[in-house]
C-alpha cells in the first residue's frame, strides 16, 4: 500500500482501488467510487475554510480513510480486519446484491465505527468536544452524499424508494445513516472511545464492531419479502459493473 500523508494521497490510492475494482469487474468499487466523492468534497471544505480548523480535519480525513483503505489491502491479503469490515466485503462476489446494499454495508463498517475511532485519535490529548462543530459538518457531506446516492439510485429504479418504505428494517437503516445518527450515534462512540482507559479501547472498538456488524445482516439478510424484491431489482439492474463503477463516480 502506499504511505498516505495527505488528502491528495487519499484520492489517488481511491483512484487506484477504483481502476483495480473496474479491471476486475468487482462491486468493491461501488463504495471506493463514493468514498473518493466523500473525500475531494472534504478536501474542497478544506480549500474554502469551511471546517473550523481546516488542519485538523485533513489529519482526521487521513485517520479515517486509512482504516477502509487498509482494511481493504488487508482483506486483499487474507489479513485479518473488523468484523464489520469482514461483512462488508465479502459479498463483493455474490450475485443478488444491489448496488444500494454493497454501499449500505460499506458505509455501515466505516461511518458507524471507522468515523468514532478516527475522531478520538485525532482529538488525543485534547478536549474532544472542541471537535464536535466539525464532526457535525463532516457528517452534513456525508449524509448529501448518501441522499444524492439514494436519488441517483431511485432514477434508475423509479420504484426503489416505494419499495424501501415497504421493507421496514432495510428502511430503518436506511434512516439510521441520516445526519442525525451520524452526529449522536457514531460522536457518541467517539466520545465514549477518547474517555476509554488506553489499555480498555480496543475491547471498546471491538464490542462497537460486533454491533455494528449485526446492523448490516438488516442490509445483508432483511427478510424473505424485501430479499425477494431485491432480487428483482438486481435481475432488471442496467449496466455492467464497470458502468455502474462509472456511474457512481460521476
Amino acid at each position: 500500500m502506499k504511505p498516505i500523508h495527505t488528502i491528495d494521497d487519499v484520492i489517488d490510492i481511491l483512484q487506484d482501488i477504483i481502476n483495480e475494482s473496474t479491471n476486475n469487474k468487482s462491486p468493491l468499487g461501488y463504495f471506493a467510487a463514493l468514498y473518493q466523492k466523500v473525500t475531494i468534497k472534504v478536501k474542497e471544505g478544506i480549500q474554502n475554510n469551511y471546517f473550523d480548523d481546516n488542519q485538523r480535519m485533513e489529519k482526521l480525513d487521513i485517520i479515517f480513510a486509512k482504516r477502509y483503505i487498509e482494511a481493504y489491502y488487508n482483506y486483499q491479503n487474507n489479513i485479518p480486519i473488523t468484523s464489520s469490515w469482514e461483512k462488508a466485503f465479502s459479498i463483493a462476489n455474490k450475485y443478488w446484491y444491489i448496488v444500494l446494499q454493497h454501499l449500505l454495508v460499506g458505509m455501515n463498517a466505516h461511518i458507524n465505527l471507522d468515523l468514532g475511532i478516527a475522531a478520538a485519535e485525532v482529538s488525543k490529548g485534547k478536549d474532544i468536544q472542541n471537535l464536535h462543530s466539525d464532526f457535525n459538518k463532516i457528517n452534513d457531506i456525508l449524509s448529501s452524499l448518501v441522499n444524492d446516492v439514494q436519488d441517483d439510485l431511485a432514477k434508475v429504479y423509479p420504484f426503489l424508494k416505494k419499495i424501501l418504505t415497504w421493507t421496514k428494517d432495510v428502511d430503518d437503516f436506511l434512516v439510521d445513516f441520516s445526519m442525525e445518527l451520524a452526529r449522536n450515534g457514531a460522536w457518541d462512540f467517539a466520545v465514549e472511545l477518547a474517555n476509554t482507559p488506553t489499555n480498555n479501547i480496543e475491547n471498546t472498538i471491538h464490542k462497537r464492531d460486533i454491533k455494528i456488524t449485526e446492523k448490516a445482516d438488516l442490509v445483508i439478510s432483511p427478510g424473505f419479502i424485501p430479499k425477494l424484491i431485491f432480487m428483482i431489482i438486481r435481475v432488471s439492474e442496467i449496466g455492467t459493473v464497470t458502468q455502474k463503477i462509472k456511474d457512481l463516480t460521476d
